[in-house]
């Protein structure tokens, strides 16, 4: 059974080449290039995610990327982006093993389509009076509508008047408060215990939860929280890039739909007839959808958003989007 779908919104899609001569092509990238941690516990996970994307037709690679000093150890999540991908350099900032104010730079280095470095800048405070157990809050993996609590132990050496006063949270769906374990001698220890609330959106959560505490100097203590909410259904890659095209050519793509139980696809939705995607109507786990998109005849850089419905309910679709050049055609040369 074929469906058709749509094709939408046209936009310019430059190359590599057409900003190498500006030194900066690959900081234009980054969404930022500064991270302060601020002042932070003894032994906490500690991480900060420098976001990037590939704007450009050509794929891009990273050689490798170095630290400026080990209290902040560097890693990338993916190294080679092709157009859209997006990916991150993860800032790790070393609690365990550093004390006091630390900073390091961190160098990016691509080396294809061209070579260029980027420079990264993180910095804060690493206490030696707070120690935390375990080092930070990880939810794990938690099905959507779940709610998961988690327990952290927060151990302070130093004033016998300390307190923490309160529990403030960067997001909706994540709250906690604290209960006071024992005070003596200059050793106070609390309970912190966060929780998951059920509506947080699917995909990686990475948040903070921030401790108000009666210490002037520092009245906040934040403290990272992470987890992974699951979706009920998973369409990839959520980024398509049809390739470098001309008018009226057709290409095949496969993309994969797959839910927690067995589905149908019951039908796709967009705006215009230049895709056919082949469905079945046997219900299960995985799909295989191949794709067949028809270039249209007007050159430029193209971008399409497709939707697809299934019977696991009108909330439960799925979706990505797909890009293509159009080449303007080849013109006969004079005789």
């Amino acid at each position: 059974m074929f469906r058709i779908v749509a094709c939408c919104l046209g936009i310019l899609l430059p190359t590599v080449a057409s900003v190498a001569q500006a030194e900066d092509w690959a900081l234009k990238m980054f969404d930022g290039t500064r991270h302060d941690f601020g002042k932070v516990a003894a032994g906490s996970k500690v991480e900060h995610h420098f976001t990037f994307h590939n704007p450009y037709v050509e794929d891009l690679h990273i050689a490798s990327v170095r630290s400026s000093c080990g209290c902040t150890t560097p890693r990338v999540t993916q190294d080679t982006l092709k157009t859209y991908d997006e990916a991150s350099i993860v800032a790790h900032f070393n609690t365990d093993t550093f004390r006091g104010q630390r900073s390091a730079t961190l160098t990016v280095v691509f080396d294809k389509p061209y070579y260029a470095e980027v420079q990264l800048q993180v910095s804060g405070y690493i206490r030696s009076d707070i120690v935390l157990s375990p080092t930070g809050v990880d939810f794990g993996t938690v099905d959507p509508g779940q709610t998961v609590e988690r327990q952290m132990e927060v151990s302070y050496a130093g004033r016998s008047d300390w307190k923490i006063t309160g529990v403030r949270s960067g997001s909706q769906f994540i709250e906690g408060d604290v209960t006071e374990l024992s005070r003596a001698n200059g050793q106070v220890r609390y309970l912190l215990n966060a929780r998951l609330k059920p509506g947080a959106p699917a995909g990686f959560l990475r948040e903070q939860i921030l401790l108000q505490t009666t210490d002037a100097r520092a009245p906040e203590l934040p403290i990272d929280v992470e987890g992974k909410i699951s979706a009920p259904l998973v369409v990839s890659p959520g980024s398509l890039f049809l390739g470098i095209v001309q008018p009226g050519q057709k290409v095949t793509k496969q993309i994969v739909v797959q839910g927690k139980k067995p589905f149908k696809i019951i039908g796709v939705q967009a705006s215009d007839s230049c895709f056919e995607f082949k469905t079945g109507d046997t219900a299960k786990t995985v799909h295989l959808v191949p794709v067949t998109f028809t270039a249209g005849n007007q050159p430029g850089n193209v971008n399409y958003r497709i939707e697809i419905a299934t019977d696991l309910g009108d909330d439960v679709k799925g979706e990505l989007s797909a890009y293509a050049q159009i080449n303007a055609p080849a013109t006969a040369s004079a005789r």
